[in-house]
């Protein structure tokens, strides 16, 4: 599933989960895509907002950042950092993985927004919505 980054960003490159309220294109979606990390293996819930009013839960399961790391909760691994970056250096010789994880859009009524968890061990750096019968990209 391909994502868009945006250029260098001084506010930063991620989203920390502390409850944020993201309004999304209203429409109707099977899958939401995150690229995300996480400090320790890590599983938590976001809320699904439809137009309508309804609020439904679904699980975000997110394995650890650290190289050595196994997918534990099946996500693929969207790739891997040479370097670890922290706020105010960068620690070579210590390897980050990023994960590919999704979230499942059960209810058939437009999507409108998801709140995420109050989790900040989670952090997001992207997001892609799947609409019904759209093909996912292949990976090499």
């Amino acid at each position: 599933m391909p994502f868009r980054f945006g250029g260098p960003d001084p506010a930063g490159d991620n989203i920390r989960c502390a409850g944020q309220y993201v309004e999304l294109p209203e429409g109707r979606y099977d899958w939401i895509h995150l690229l995300t990390a996480a400090e320790r293996r890590t599983e938590d819930t976001v809320a699904l907002h439809f137009s309508g009013g309804e609020v439904d839960f679904e699980s975000l399961r997110v394995s650890d950042f650290w190289a050595r790391a196994h997918a534990a909760f099946g996500e693929a691994k969207a790739f891997e950092t040479p370097v670890m970056h922290y706020p105010h250096h960068v620690q070579p010789r210590v390897e980050a993985l990023m994960w590919s994880q999704r979230v499942p859009v059960t209810r058939r009524a437009p999507l409108r927004g998801l709140r995420l968890p109050r989790n900040i061990a989670i952090h997001v750096f992207a997001m892609t919505l799947q609409t019904p019968g759209e093909p996912v990209a292949e990976r090499s």
